[in-house]
């Protein structure tokens, strides 16, 4: 049956332009750019996020743009000689890459370069609204279209993800995941809607490991929609199970190099989830196709083996990701580096260290988990609040172990809460004089804008003056430049005027380093490079004869050294006796000569000077 909320039958009258799926997306998308833009040029200091992880992939795309291997995702200028594999995706890199190529035909390289930079997450706007908004008119009309509309654009202008600049990953994964969503709750539960959601899953998977528990939710809720319904979902079934088998082999075979088909990593896309996303895809599918359906006691046995086959399949391809990937760092890192990373914080931690915060991460989705549930016991669209609270709880229980799944959350209960909006908007217009109806519908609209809740906590814990500041509201749940660090553009210039070298520096400012010099840097955040960050801590913490060893092992040549970084600071106050503390108090060993002018950034720049003969 052809989906109407994307076409007009020929025949039909016309409708108001605002009523219809793509003119109502594009005037939300284009208003949520400019608001977007405007608070950004008001406040840019740079055109890419401060975030980390925003400027090394500009590095990754960069070394792509310069001749670097697709299958080869080494950064080579990361860590100890030979470089650090990263762990992200060239699916990433290829439509920005492409984009600076296309518009270097017209403007400068570097300028084409700002310009993809800045406007990458506001072409994703669309993109997420678009699969929101015909969620909504296919369940409840073009008054729901409209309130869950307004709802993402309010998201995407409170998220980080979506602020200019941003050119990481999560924009794009959470983009995919509200297809997924998107099609899972099609009313009419068409074959097309379950392709295009095992497409995005199988993109979800092949992009960052983090969507992976929630593409192994969104795989049970269709299993389950299959053991439930039987003949009448098999269909759907078949052509999911299908899609995500040969979508996640084709993403498998186009992304991962021959040489690592069989090594099995668990921060990202490699054989331990393909093969389970394949297997399971298959077996879906085989079920759903047999020549006749078995009844539900046969279906759910069929659906309980398949399952327990998959578990067992993971025990002897991938036991190692039953564990967190990160349980293997070293605990000198876990200390001093990780337990600092605002995105990586537990809810408790959120709560001791941005008590303000909690209520713009959790509450949207815990009152989306709530309408879920009673909505379901009711049963008010019994299925589709079922699939949604399995959806929503999965973001949620992430979001209490790290942050980040707030944002999957606070995004996946715009579906529910539209709906719920919807309605009591119905009842109080049928009953105008009623005021509790009325202030029902207001409230449900307020308690579902996170910023709503953040601006509340903001101005609990800190008064008006800083809840009136929309900008730092914008900002939070994200790694921007930390207060206390170092690395300008003067210090990048004293930089570039040394000799292609190493250069140790605290792991804030590598990124930085790696953008703006030609130099190897022995750290920078990211968790596959442990080798670098511990050599790079060991020469902080060693005393400065040991911390020459250190440096001359890695082949350091010059040390940026910044006293009022958190993680410096934290090595000077953890070993008063070591290299950084005699820095720190200007004690600089014989073999260690400073260079260039003092940084008003905070950097005191020292060569490395060869050992005499």
């Amino acid at each position: 049956m052809a989906d109407r909320s994307l076409s007009r039958a020929a025949g039909q009258p016309a409708v108001p332009l605002l009523s219809r799926l793509l003119p109502a997306v594009a005037l939300y998308a284009v208003i949520t750019a400019a608001i977007a833009l405007v608070f950004f040029i008001s406040d840019a200091k740079d055109y890419v996020g401060a975030d980390n992880d925003d400027v090394m992939r500009l590095v990754e795309i960069r070394d792509f743009l310069g001749g670097q291997n697709w299958f080869d995702l080494t950064q080579y200028r990361l860590g100890l000689e030979g470089g650090t594999l990263m762990h992200w995706s060239r699916l990433i890199d290829l439509p920005m890459a492409l984009l600076i190529r296309l518009f270097s035909l017209f403007l400068t390289p570097d300028k084409a370069e700002a310009v993809v930079v800045t406007i990458w997450p506001l072409l994703l706007v669309p993109l997420l609204l678009l699969p929101l908004g015909l969620a909504l008119r296919r369940l409840a009309g073009v008054t729901a279209m409209h309130i869950a509309l307004g709802l993402g654009a309010l998201f995407a202008l409170g998220c980080v993800r979506f602020k200019p600049g941003s050119i990481d990953h999560h924009n794009v994964q959470l983009m995919l995941v509200m297809w997924i969503a998107a099609m899972l709750v099609d009313p009419q539960k068409r074959a097309s809607s379950y392709i295009v959601a095992a497409v995005a899953c199988a993109l979800a998977l092949a992009i960052g490991a983090e969507t992976t528990p929630f593409v192994a939710v969104v795989c049970v809720c269709v299993a389950l929609q299959w053991v439930w319904h039987g003949q009448a979902f098999s269909q759907p079934a078949r052509f999911f199970g299908l899609s995500l088998a040969l979508s996640v082999s084709a993403a498998f075979f186009l992304t991962i190099p021959p040489r690592a088909y069989a090594i099995v990593t668990c921060d990202n896309f490699s054989l331990g989830f393909y093969a389970l996303s394949a297997l399971g895809g298959a077996a879906l599918f085989l079920l759903a196709s047999l020549p006749r359906q078995p009844d539900r006691i046969v279906r759910i046995a069929l659906a309980g083996g398949t399952g327990g086959l998959l578990l067992l399949t993971t025990r002897i391809i991938a036991p190692q990701c039953l564990a967190d990937p990160l349980s293997t760092l070293d605990p000198l890192l876990v200390e001093l580096w990780l337990n600092g990373v605002t995105e990586a914080r537990s809810f408790l931690a959120e709560a001791r260290t941005e008590p303000e915060m909690v209520g713009g991460f959790y509450a949207v989705g815990l009152f989306a988990i709530v309408v879920c549930l009673v909505r379901s016991l009711r049963r008010e669209k019994t299925e589709l609040h079922l699939v949604l609270l399995a959806l929503i709880g999965a973001s949620w229980g992430i979001a209490l172990l790290q942050v980040r799944g707030a944002f999957f959350s606070n995004m996946l209960a715009i579906l529910p809460l539209s709906l719920l909006i919807t309605d009591l908007r119905r009842t109080s217009a049928a009953d105008p004089k009623n005021p509790s109806a009325a202030f029902a519908y207001i409230s449900a609209v307020l308690m579902s804008v996170p910023v709503v809740w953040a601006l509340g906590g903001v101005l609990a814990v800190h008064g008006w003056k800083q809840a009136a500041d929309m900008r730092a509201l914008s900002s939070v749940g994200m790694s921007e430049g930390e207060v206390g660090e170092c690395g300008d553009a003067a210090d990048m210039a004293v930089l570039n005027t040394l000799p292609h070298g190493v250069i140790a520096a605290p792991s804030n400012s590598g990124a930085d380093i790696l953008r703006w010099t030609p130099h190897r840097v022995l750290t920078a955040p990211y968790h596959r490079n442990q080798k670098g960050m511990l050599t790079e801590l060991y020469i902080g913490l060693a005393q400065p004869g040991e911390a020459k060893a250190f440096m001359r092992g890695a082949g350091v040549t010059a040390l940026a050294f910044c006293k009022t970084d958190p993680q410096t600071d934290a090595l000077i106050r953890r070993k008063p006796d070591g290299l950084y503390a005699n820095l720190a108090r200007g004690q600089v060993p014989d073999y260690l000569q400073p260079f260039g002018q003092p940084s008003k950034s905070g950097f005191r720049l020292y060569r490395v000077l060869p050992d005499k003969n």
